[in-house]
């Protein structure tokens, strides 16, 4: 029989119905997006660095440069740079007047990519440790360096990994977007954390810690499969300190984050075949009552008419499911 589960503190649900489920061998997925705009045609290579705008921020031996018009930083490790195409510009002009009374304003805002290897092909789950956790700190540099800037109410950093999951470019690379406003969804969980005045991420730490939903721990972050699951195989990392946003994490919370990070996709790629997935860091910089989490998704399943409709998800697979499978593949794996 399926259920009808409620989120952990929010009005909103999802349907488990694994009556309509599928082996985790079926869900996986050939990887298509390989051999797509090649090396030879990228942008974001190394070599290529004169094809995108001026980077604002380049990573070089554990040292931070930035590029001139007169010459631009070659063989580095992380390079950082506004989006070709923004959906949001630090100069905006505005906007012709509405007469039907709807608002508008310019379009203010920060959109940088974040291009995490200058070798084409490479993948998150082969970087060594020491690699992922420099990733990790770029995440909080370039977080910290837009969460101040005047007008900025929230910093959205995420990772779109394949076609499916909205990546236009082949090569592994992430994006901040940088709001003079807090998004709906944040907004509302501020709203209810606010009202029960306590953090309601610790006490779902301290749930699933001791769940069967529980994949990985260490010494900092849990992984776990949320109650009310999106979709099959969703993870969610929740650091054991409450911090709001990355700017009060730790090197070594950091290094933790991207050991388990990179378990967890190299536990995707054995059990779904390297699917396309997205991963979004939610986090508020100027709110201490707001705990940080990361959460992923592989886009193995479509989100339809029912789901816009509704915004309430089918998932397929339980998420106790879901974790069996891969805590068995961690136990077990290379």
């Amino acid at each position: 029989m399926s259920e009808i589960r409620k989120h952990y503190f929010l009005s909103e649900y999802c349907i488990i119905a694994e009556e309509r489920a599928k082996r985790p061998s079926d869900f996986a997925v050939a990887d298509k997006d390989r051999g797509k705009n090649g090396s030879e045609n990228c942008l974001f290579c190394g070599g290529a660095e004169e094809n995108t705008p001026l980077a604002t921020a380049v990573y070089k031996n554990g040292k931070i440069y930035s590029d001139t018009p007169e010459k631009r930083v070659r063989n580095w490790d992380f390079r950082c740079f506004p989006n070709l195409y923004p959906a949001l510009s630090p100069v905006s002009g505005s906007p012709e007047p509405e007469k039907s009374g709807l608002q508008a304003e310019p379009g203010y805002g920060f959109h940088e990519v974040i291009v995490e290897s200058p070798l084409h092909g490479r993948r998150l789950e082969d970087f060594s440790k020491s690699e992922i956790s420099e990733l990790m700190q770029v995440y909080r540099d370039r977080t910290c360096n837009y969460a101040t800037r005047e007008n900025i109410r929230y910093v959205s950093l995420f990772k779109n990994s394949g076609e499916k999951a909205g990546a236009s470019i082949n090569h592994l690379h992430s994006q901040i977007l940088a709001l003079p406003f807090c998004p709906s969804p944040l907004a509302r969980e501020l709203k209810v954390i606010r009202k029960i005045k306590k953090c309601p991420y610790c006490e779902i730490f301290d749930l699933e810690k001791a769940s069967p939903r529980l994949i990985s721990e260490n010494s900092e972050w849990i992984a776990f499969t949320p109650y009310s699951s999106m979709g099959p195989f969703e993870v969610w990392f929740l650091p054991r300190k409450h911090v709001s946003s990355l700017g009060g994490c730790s090197d070594q919370l950091l290094f933790a984050l991207g050991d388990i990070l990179k378990a967890i996709l190299k536990s995707y790629g054995r059990i779904l075949g390297k699917p396309p997935f997205n991963y979004m860091f939610y986090q508020l910089s100027e709110s201490p009552e707001y705990h940080l989490n990361i959460r992923l998704l592989p886009r193995i399943s479509i989100h339809a008419g029912f789901e816009l409709n509704t915004g309430t998800y089918i998932n397929t697979v339980s998420p106790e499911r879901a974790a069996s499978y891969l805590r068995e593949d961690l136990m077990h794996g290379e």
